[in-house]
């Protein structure tokens, strides 16, 4: 039990195939959602959703903060823990800007393959929506001529 004084926190824990890369308590987070930037404080309702490339912020309870730029993955979020499995992450701060800097590239990268699957996917979905029609088509044609 906290005490009035003491911020309420919620854990972060953020992992990628290579390497565990985060991991601490945190005021605040936000993340890339696939559908769009999401905002994580303490008790949050739980819920996953896949994450587009992007950058993750964790606000610390000190009041520093953490940018990680991942190319993708999972977000669980949990009323006292958020879970974030990447693809490829990179801590954003820190003395190897180079790593920061590939990190972005491979970000940006990511980021322009999702809009060629959401182009693809969304032309998948017309098809088997006009396949539905014509076989909806074709059995009321075969019902009237019977």
């Amino acid at each position: 039990m906290k005490n009035k004084n003491e911020a309420l926190t919620i854990e972060v824990s953020i992992v990628s195939i290579e390497q565990d890369i985060y991991a601490g308590p945190a005021l605040f987070v936000s993340a890339p959602a696939l559908n769009g930037e999401v905002g994580i404080l303490p008790r949050h309702a739980p819920f996953i959703s896949p994450l587009r490339a992007g950058e993750v912020r964790i606000v610390k309870p000190d009041g520093g903060q953490e940018l990680i730029c991942l190319s993708g993955g999972m977000l669980e979020v949990q009323p006292g823990l958020v879970t974030i499995l990447a693809d490829t992450a990179v801590r954003a701060t820190g003395t190897d800007k180079a790593a920061a800097e590939e990190a972005r590239r491979l970000a940006e990268e990511a980021r322009a393959k999702i809009a060629l699957f959401t182009e693809r996917d969304e032309a998948h979905a017309m098809l088997l929506a006009g396949i539905a029609e014509i076989s909806v088509l074709r059995e009321m044609y075969r019902r009237r001529r019977h």
